[in-house]
């Protein structure tokens, strides 16, 4: 089984960025909602959930059913509630938009009933009939839980194997802490396991300790919801001087241990995508005096969410734009003392005569992460375009009884995106093993 998530981590001292709605406000923010019928927002959302429906009812003191609606499309809305970015989703889509008024707080609202659901521990859901077959999932994070509870009510015995000894994947290990913390999303992976049925196997590396020959003749079907990989690297001068870290690892180490950060005055934070933009908030959050991101791009073109980047900016974050290192340096003490960078142009490309140096006592990488496609890219009938499993839009692979979603098949979106690609590839396995397909 998994291993409890530790009291006495560094993501612990972390307070709420969007601070959970009273009674009040919610009643009063969903008699604001216009119930539209064709409802843009829940076009937007990647799950699919009757938004309208669950505000309104949230709005005649239903909130049970407000719930029932949520979780019945996702039954991670717990967690989406917090941690999907309704900014550029469902709320990005809100009629009120077009009228140059405040969108709905769909996030806010949802958080508020699916709180109130786990707090009075309302159970929606049963395992179907058993129907003889079993599933393995490869992996314990948002895909394979989604996917495992959807197979569950249909009657298929799961077991879900992952090689860490926590369950929730990313939602457990990378979530920013102002927005979940780790034991929030264990809490969620457990309240979907209570619907019996589904087996967790923890330390268990698929490929390793258990071959794929195994996993199939164990099994009836397999769904791979690994994830992505490890951050990948710069490959330039003084990327192994102490100091210079993964963004990921750095995020996991502070979200389920303790980090120390006694010392480091100036931080650096390379890439300009959501996980860069984490990183600096989370620094200044743990008391760095000096963040910087540096990133090779101009600030227009950031991957990053324009809203996560204007939070960090309020709360002090700098930036050097059209930066990039080439080097990391060290002092006469042989610890890190800072980056080499040149300066690129609007092209990316780097401007000659440019280099100069930014102090640095800390450095983390935030370029992206590996994919771990190669994990299965031997196996007869999977597919691999740029390290991810090609699937079809019911999350198939080229080989039968094998299913994929999540970030080892999308490269790494939302949670909201793996769990829509967990029910949906659930529903088609479902099919393979009752004879449907």
């Amino acid at each position: 089984m998994a291993s409890p998530i530790k009291p006495d981590r560094s993501e612990a001292t972390f307070e709420d960025y969007k601070p959970a709605m009273s009674e009040h406000a919610a009643v009063l923010e969903a008699n604001r909602c216009l119930y539209c019928e064709d409802a843009p927002c829940t076009i937007a959302c990647p799950t699919g959930i009757d938004i309208a429906q669950f505000i309104r009812k949230i709005a005649t003191g239903n909130i049970y059913g407000s719930a029932k609606t949520i979780f019945s499309d996702n039954i991670l809305g717990m967690s989406c509630a917090r941690v999907c970015p309704v900014e550029v989703l469902c709320a990005g889509s809100c009629v009120y938009n077009e009228l140059h008024e405040e969108p709905i707080a769909i996030g806010k609202l949802q958080r508020y009933a699916t709180d109130i659901a786990y707090q009075k521990g309302w159970r929606y859901f049963e395992a179907g009939e058993d129907t003889g077959k079993s599933v393995a999932l490869v992996g314990a994070g948002p895909a394979s839980l989604a996917c495992a509870h959807e197979l569950r009510v249909r009657g298929h015995a799961c077991t879900i194997y992952d090689k860490r000894d926590v369950v929730g994947g990313l939602n457990t290990t990378g979530v920013a802490p102002y927005k979940m913390k780790a034991d929030r999303s264990a809490e969620e992976a457990e309240w979907v396991l209570e619907i019996g049925g589904i087996d967790i196997e923890t330390g268990v590396e698929v490929g390793k300790d258990l071959t794929w020959d195994e996993l199939e003749e164990k099994h009836d079907a397999v769904f791979l919801g690994f994830g992505l990989g490890p951050d990948s690297s710069m490959r330039v001068d003084g990327e192994d001087l102490d100091g210079v870290v993964g963004a990921v690892d750095f995020i996991e180490q502070f979200k389920l241990g303790t980090v120390d950060l006694d010392g480091v005055s100036n931080a650096l934070v390379i890439g300009g995508g959501n996980t860069a933009l984490d990183v600096v908030r989370e620094l200044v959050r743990l008391g760095v005096e000096d963040v910087a991101l540096v990133y090779r791009g101009t600030e227009e073109k950031m991957s990053g969410y324009v809203h996560e980047w204007a939070a960090g900016k309020v709360e002090g974050v700098r930036a050097h734009f059209q930066t990039q290192p080439v080097a990391f340096l060290a002092g006469d003490d042989g610890k890190l003392r800072a980056a080499r960078c040149v300066k690129y142009d609007a092209n990316k490309k780097p401007v000659p005569g440019t280099e100069h140096e930014i102090a640095a006592d800390r450095v983390y990488l935030a370029i992206g992460q590996g994919k771990l496609g190669e994990l299965v890219g031997d196996l007869d009938g999977v597919e691999l375009e740029w390290g991810c499993v090609v699937v079809d839009e019911n999350g198939a692979t080229g080989r039968p009884g094998m299913y994929a979603g999540g970030d080892c098949a999308n490269g790494g979106k939302e949670v909201v995106n793996a769990a829509a690609e967990g029910k949906a590839a659930a529903i088609a396995i479902d099919a393979y093993l009752m004879g449907g397909e």
